[in-house]
């Protein structure tokens, strides 16, 4: 099977979006993904399938596929919605005039022709080529309603100015505001869905800077301003103040403070010194650094989260599976109605036929396909955007769906409520200080444990002692000789359970089988898990603790953070099944960081990650917490159960419109020039509804 993403330029409505993703599907291609807003379509080709033939074949749909090696087309202005609009309502303007003055010659049949005939001609090359397509692909979309409604219109005029010479046949200017209000409500779409996609939009123009590229020749550094995009792994870059990091790297002189908001969605600037990691697009607010590039264009950071990004707001929610199943019959049932109000009123009406077809005209005109497929991916581009600006990665229309019955929220412990960085909170020993400090950091320097690392940082000052034959047990400690052959054991209370009988302590010293000392730790609480979870029992959601760390430790920080329910000493198979459990209660996120979280991530409802987490437990999560910070997530429920309630406002709407607008049209209520103002606003209603999510209020 094959992956293959491209741009498809030409899509100018949800309509046509829906078209494309049809037709793929038709063609036995899966995993479609297709966006109007982007212009993004991704779908995978099973083997022994043509790609190349299915890509032609959308090109024979009316629109032209860009391949990710390929330049995008520059857009004439003829052919912008902008210059489209604006031509069109040159010549119907004076054509709407004549309904208001009492000008002689503006009510001539064959002015108002001339008049028409621009606009009109307008029209079919705009609608009629994409109506005359759909058809010829059995997809027919709103610009056959357009097309039909629209030159029903002028024909009937056309014929009438010939035959009859009378100007009560005459309904040119019907025809030419169909066309221009339609063009004006498309054009509304587009700069409102463009809306929409900003985020995306702000996150790419982050890539794009300069870079100060170092050079060295013969020992001396000689520095060139570059494109950031020319650079390549192994590059070294120079950055000063006020700069932006060009690409993904390490820094390996000096040390600065860098802006990470536009990553993390955290205000404050990172500290940052030799061999940290920094990310492109990020801006060095204070310092100067040279940083070695380890990646570029589709491998940093960035790019991974806009890519992220793209793939979830392509994603559809269940919901919008019914509003497709619709919208794919909805042109025909729309011409189905329109045929029997033409006949109804002509026959049984005993209208005139020019009374009979312009109701006809209106139902064509009043009816809206496109609202039904804006509906989702405008609330869900929006409310993704969003998030990503927060530093919070949502992977997945479908996991906004998730979150509107999240009723209990479960955490794992160290990393994830705690920082996972140990603190020494007490120490006795019978040696005098500085030598139970000396003889902890000798032994503690050769393990790779976090207690071990955090001792000999700690007291790395106090000097050490020259120790012999040393060695590391796994789960008990370290052990060692002096040069006066006394025998030192450092470790838990395993190892010193014959000599004392105190098991609340972390580490013990023994000397020649002695207790010498013990030291205890404390994992630090993180500063915002009290608020989050009082947060969220606000919301009436239920916190948990669920850790594989001992049943003393995770009772103290329960006891610290409110936590009522505590699951403890879990292995990664208990882990599951208490979320298993669990999820049959009520449906259940998870929140960890760690290797052994991943299955029960993958199993939860909704699986939520920090960004310093496992490689593992981002991948297996459905929510990334990218600022690392845990404050993140009651705005991450919050926007998720908002954006689904967006979606539930548009598809109501969507619904609404089309249930009342179509009946009131084919009952004679609707003028089919008000008609394709309203159906042309119907959309832009959609797009600013979503729009709203950008700056409402989605704290729980």
């Amino acid at each position: 099977m094959t992956s293959i993403s491209c741009k498809v330029e030409g899509m100018h409505c949800t309509n046509c979006a829906l078209s494309v993703s049809r037709y793929l599907e038709k063609k036995g291609m899966e995993n479609v993904n297709v966006s109007f807003a982007t212009e993004e379509v991704s779908f995978t080709a099973p083997a022994g399938a043509d790609s190349a033939e299915v890509l032609q074949g959308i090109n024979h749909l009316g629109f032209r596929v860009v391949l990710p090696d390929q330049a995008p087309t520059q857009v004439s202005v003829f052919n912008t919605l902008t210059f489209k609009f604006f031509f069109c309502l040159i010549f119907t303007l004076p054509l709407l005039l004549h309904m208001w003055v009492d000008w002689h010659w503006l009510h001539q049949p064959w002015t108002q022709f001339w008049l028409t005939l621009p606009v009109f001609l307008m029209g079919l090359w705009h609608f009629g080529k994409s109506a005359i397509r759909s058809i010829m692909n059995r997809m027919a979309n709103m610009d056959v309603l357009v097309t039909l409604g629209a030159s029903a219109a002028f024909v009937y005029s056309l014929i009438g100015t010939i035959v009859m010479g009378n100007p009560e046949y005459m309904f040119y200017e019907t025809s030419a505001a169909i066309i221009t209000l339609v063009f004006l409500g498309n054009l509304l779409e587009e700069k409102s869905v463009k809306q929409t996609t900003s985020a995306i939009a702000e996150l790419a123009g982050m890539q794009v800077t300069t870079a100060r590229l170092i050079n060295t020749d013969h020992g001396h550094e000689h520095i060139h301003e570059v494109d950031n995009r020319t650079l390549r792994p192994g590059d070294c870059v120079l950055v000063n103040t006020g700069d932006k990091i060009p690409m993904d790297g390490t820094i390996y002189w000096g040390s600065a403070h860098i802006n990470e908001s536009m990553i993390t969605g955290e205000s404050e600037p990172v500290s940052k010194k030799e061999k940290d990691k920094v990310i492109g697009g990020t801006i060095l607010e204070e310092g100067s650094i040279k940083v070695y590039i380890t990646a570029t264009g589709k491998d940093t950071v960035l790019s991974y989260i806009i890519e992220l990004v793209k793939q979830a707001q392509q994603d559809k929610p269940p919901m919008q599976r019914l509003a497709d199943r619709i919208s794919a019959i909805f042109v025909p049932l729309v011409l189905s109605i329109a045929i029997i109000t033409f006949l109804g009123w002509y026959f049984i009406g005993h209208t005139s036929l020019a009374t009979a077809m312009m109701r006809s005209v209106a139902v064509l005109v009043i009816a809206c396909p496109c609202a039904m497929g804006l509906a989702t991916p405008a609330a869900v581009m929006v409310g993704l955007g969003r998030a990503a600006r927060h530093g919070i990665l949502i992977k997945g229309g479908h996991t906004l769906e998730l979150f509107k019955n999240i009723k209990q929220v479960v955490f794992d412990k160290t990393g994830t409520l705690t920082t996972g960085k140990l603190v020494l909170r007490n120490y006795h020993s019978s040696l005098e200080d500085m030598a139970f400090r000396k003889i902890v950091y000798s032994l503690e320097k050769y393990s790779s444990h976090p207690i071990a690392r955090s001792v000999a940082a700690m007291w790395k000052s106090a000097g050490e002692v020259p120790l012999q034959q040393v060695r590391e047990h796994k789960g008990l400690g370290m052990r060692a000789k002096d040069p006066e052959g006394n025998e030192w054991q450092l470790g838990s209370f395993r190892m010193a359970a014959g000599v004392t009988q105190d098991d609340s302590h972390n580490l013990y010293l023994l000397r020649n089988g002695a207790l010498m000392g013990w030291l205890d730790f404390t994992d630090e609480i993180r500063p915002e898990a009290d608020t989050v979870i009082r947060q969220l029992k606000e919301a009436g959601i239920k916190p948990i603790l669920l850790s594989g760390d001992t049943s003393r430790k995770c009772q103290e920080l329960a006891a610290a953070l409110g936590i009522t329910e505590i699951y403890a000493e879990q292995s990664p198979q208990q882990k599951l099944q208490q979320i298993d459990r669990l999820m049959q209660t009520a449906p259940t996120a998870m929140v960890g960081d760690g290797i052994n979280d991943a299955p029960a991530l993958s199993k939860a409802t909704i699986g939520i990650s920090l960004s310093d987490a496992t490689q593992v437990a981002m991948q297996s999560a459905n929510v990334v917490l990218l600022n690392n910070h845990l404050g993140s997530l009651p705005l991450a429920l919050g926007l998720g159960k908002h954006t689904y309630l967006t979606i539930k406002q548009n598809l109501f709407w969507a619904f609404i419109y089309n249930v009342v607008a179509i009946p009131v049209a084919a009952l004679g209520f609707l003028n089919p020039i008000v008609g394709a103002g309203v159906m042309g606003l119907s959309d832009v209603v959609l797009a600013v509804n979503s729009v709203r999510l950008r700056y409402k209020n989605v704290s729980h």
